[in-house]
């Protein structure tokens, strides 16, 4: 396999935080998709707890904050993410609301059924979405909800080149159909399963990159591995406008039974 079409995985830690924290959001999605899959959760008081898991540099987390009411806290494994989340809350006033902290998605440090809602947008994948249903499940009140976007396919056959990519990149991935009977098996209603649209890839994640990279690529210029990160970015990109038809992010919302 080239270096370009390695898995993300495989780089430098450090170098991805680096160049992740330059983006408003880590990951497809926009505005209106959260407060689309918000819309599908009742329920909520000033007294909910919400955890967003993953949240990178809180994008999705400050719109959040607008459209619900409740505790939300932030949590991703990369400090750097984490400064800036809070950096972020401060700026719009809603530190009272929101505070992020470092910690990892396989180790939570909540109590059993202390939340009302558990939200991870584009993040999942890091455990494995069975997995995090499964793990996350505890600590979810009875009612409460759990609310995620995944890489998911929309076909049952794939060209090859694409299905081989995504394979190594995150082998859980899966039909639509099979990713909703994994949240029901998981002990929760599916309510509700939606396709993000093209412009979460293209508008809000694949075009702001454009001018991240060139900037990357200025400060590291010589730096074979960064080089090679941006190179593995750009072929991910190429990938998506070329089978797009085949595969994307879904929204899955449940709730626990």
């Amino acid at each position: 396999m080239s270096d370009k079409s390695k898995s993300i995985h495989k780089f430098d830690f450090k170098l991805i935080c680096e160049y992740y924290s330059s983006l408003e959001r880590q990951g497809p999605g926009s505005p209106e998709v959260t407060i689309k899959a918000l819309s599908f959760i009742d329920n909520l008081t000033y007294e909910s707890r919400i955890a967003d898991i993953g949240c990178g540099t809180g994008g999705q987390t400050m719109v959040m904050a607008y459209h619900i009411q409740g505790h939300i806290t932030g949590i991703d494994l990369f400090p750097t993410f984490i400064d800036l989340f809070n950096m972020n809350a401060n700026k719009l006033n809603l530190q009272d609301r929101i505070n992020g902290i470092v910690g990892s998605m396989d180790n939570l440090p909540f109590q059993h059924e202390e939340l009302d809602l558990i939200w991870s947008e584009g993040a999942i994948y890091n455990i494995g979405f069975e997995r995090g249903l499964n793990e996350w499940r505890k600590f979810l009140k009875t009612g409460g909800h759990i609310a995620v976007s995944e890489a998911s396919w929309f076909t049952e056959e794939r060209p090859v080149e694409i299905d081989e990519f995504w394979k190594d990149a995150y082998p859980e991935i899966d039909t639509i159909s099979n990713k909703v009977a994994q949240m029901q098996k998981a002990g929760y209603i599916p309510i509700a399963s939606f396709v993000l649209p093209e412009n979460c890839w293209t508008e809000h994640f694949y075009s702001p990159q454009v001018s991240a990279q060139e900037n990357f690529l200025k400060k590291y210029a010589g730096n074979k591995t960064a080089e090679e990160l941006i190179a593995n970015q750009r072929h991910e990109a190429e990938l998506y406008y070329k089978y797009k038809d085949f595969y994307g992010y879904v929204f899955y919302i449940g709730k626990k039974i």
